[in-house]
């Protein structure tokens, strides 16, 4: 599994340039770059009481567990920072010396990633307390209430609850589909009392299903070294989707997960075959994302586009999609379905829209209608100008143009919603969008840390750090989020993608970018490196 080249100079991997010193260098920071961010970040858990409210009661015996050791939250605030920016650094790198075919010891840094995930799966959650909002709907649809209707504060008055209870969301009831509640319910009985507890079991789901898009990914890429590396760079071995993903637990991961399952279902059989399964498994997989996440209707628009030639795949996907979704929400009721139109709002200031709209002395409840009206034309023009692959996976290529262009545009976003775009970027050929959705991950990943809530921060933090915060959320991430949104459409304009020649298809006369019907596509591409 390593694309390295650290012991034997004179025998490097296919691919793969001699390694002298001079080149391993890129390689060696990338891997320093992720191991300390890493490690930032365990240490940071580990002493989660020290620094990030609110106060958990951890359970008597079993996990999650922490060290009983007090360390200032200033010194650990900055080190959270500073991991960011490391993570971020070490992940450019690395993806760097992977497209100049230097040596980078993927070994030694997937064994430390899989470390970390190992150990922020223990602790409580760290970075976020959303982990402990989905405790609380759990433990309220335990109770035989409604977690859309009941809110956590309404729990935590109801039970005389002291500690546990974030104050963010704490008068906000659930805005997750009915699996997620089921997920959460399940967790909730069986951590018994303990809001803690939940957690921990909620973690090791996340947990799974992060290991099974990294399995996945790996097994798919296994003949071409460059490209299993770049995977592993971008998701197993990722900093930024560790601690949004694993230590702060965030649900989107396994939204993910089951919803790219549909889509390389639907990739390697449904678009291939009349096998009416097919369809059905993959409308099965997509479907359960958008009972978990209600965003991710864009894999299931992205499946609908590819299949819209077969309309008995179409069906069978629709009919995959409705054994999964109806049933939910006829025993959720009403009020689960309310929450598809009320998404969390705010965000990062509305995105770059925030920015942008007070320098022009303007109301930002023009965010989302601006947004509304470019993210339609610019979804079409992604699609259309994406490249297609040699190895072309048509509803992963469309998701992919769909779930970038979505979350660059829309105003209200968070880092772990680009969980969606990750997932399926690793099954993608490296070009520039690598860099627009590292780019994108890393600035608002860093606004987001350290993750204790907005409402609390000033107190938490103190002036000095609280004022930093607020700069980097309103002065810094901003206009690296406009920056990502421009360098996407203008990358479509010109088409320079600098994709590889030998990852890209060689269309016929009948294809046309990205609306290429299915079958059209000559994947007899040259194998040389060359860039177009």
């Amino acid at each position: 599994m390593s694309y390295s080249n650290t012991t034997r100079p004179r025998s490097a991997p296919a691919g793969v340039r001699a390694a002298e010193p001079a080149s391993r260098a890129l390689g060696l920071v990338c891997a320093a770059a992720i191991a300390t961010s890493l490690l930032i970040m365990v240490a940071a858990g580990l002493l989660r009481s020290s620094w990030m409210p609110p106060a958990i009661t951890l359970p008597a015996s079993g996990p999650p567990w922490e060290l009983g050791l007090h360390v200032s939250t200033k010194i650990i605030v900055v080190a959270v920072w500073a991991a960011g920016f490391l993570a971020g650094g070490g992940v450019a790198a690395g993806l760097l010396a992977v497209r100049r075919r230097l040596p980078v010891p993927m070994r030694v840094i997937v064994l430390c990633a899989v470390l970390a995930a190992a150990v922020l799966t223990f602790v409580p959650p760290t970075g976020s307390t959303d982990l402990l909002d989905y405790a609380i709907y759990g433990h309220i649809a335990s109770i035989g209430r409604s977690p859309y209707v009941m809110t956590p504060n309404q729990y935590r008055l109801l039970f005389h609850l002291h500690n546990g209870v974030p104050f963010d969301w704490a008068r906000a009831p659930s805005v997750y589909g009915p699996l997620a509640t089921a997920e959460q319910l399940v967790a909730a009985r069986l951590g018994g009392a303990s809001l803690a507890a939940a957690t921990f079991l909620l973690k090791l789901v996340n947990t799974a299903g992060f290991a099974a898009v990294a399995l996945v990914a790996d097994y798919a890429l296994r003949t071409e070294p460059a490209r299993r590396a770049r995977a592993h760079l971008l998701w197993t071995a990722n900093p930024l989707l560790i601690w949004n993903m694993i230590a702060a637990g965030h649900v989107n991961v396994l939204a993910a997960a089951l919803g790219l399952a549909g889509l390389l279902i639907a990739d390697r059989w449904a678009v291939r075959s009349e096998r009416l399964l097919a369809g059905a498994a993959a409308g099965v997989g997509v479907g359960a994302a958008v009972s978990i996440k209600a965003d991710y209707l864009v894999f299931a628009v992205a499946l609908a586009w590819v299949l819209r030639r077969r309309p008995r795949q179409l069906v069978a996907v629709a009919g995959g999609a409705a054994l999964v979704i109806i049933p939910g929400y006829v025993v959720a009721g009403a009020p689960a379905v309310k929450v598809l139109a009320s998404r969390a709002t705010g965000g990062l200031g509305n995105g770059f829209y925030g920015t942008v709209l007070l320098h022009l002395g303007l109301s930002l409840h023009y965010a989302e209608p601006i947004a509304a009206l470019l993210l339609v034309p610019v979804a079409v023009l992604v699609v259309a100008k994406l490249p297609i692959a040699a190895d072309d996976r048509p509803t992963i290529r469309v998701a992919l143009a769909l779930s970038v262009t979505w979350l660059v545009l829309w105003p209200n976003q968070f880092a772990w919603y680009s969980v969606m775009i990750m997932c399926v970027l690793v099954f993608y050929p490296e070009s520039r969008l690598d860099w627009i959705a590292v780019g994108w991950l890393t600035a608002i990943t860093i606004a987001d840390m350290p993750g204790i809530g907005f409402g609390r921060a000033a107190l938490t933090l103190g002036p000095a750090l609280n004022v930093v915060q607020r700069q980097i959320g309103q002065r810094v991430t901003p206009p690296v989020m406009l920056a990502a949104a421009v360098a996407l459409v203008v990358l479509c304009l010109t088409g320079a993608w600098n994709m590889r020649k030998a990852d890209r298809a060689v269309l016929t006369s009948n294809c046309h970018h990205g609306f290429a019907s299915v079958g059209l596509v000559d994947v007899r591409a040259g194998r040389d490196a060359a860039t177009v």
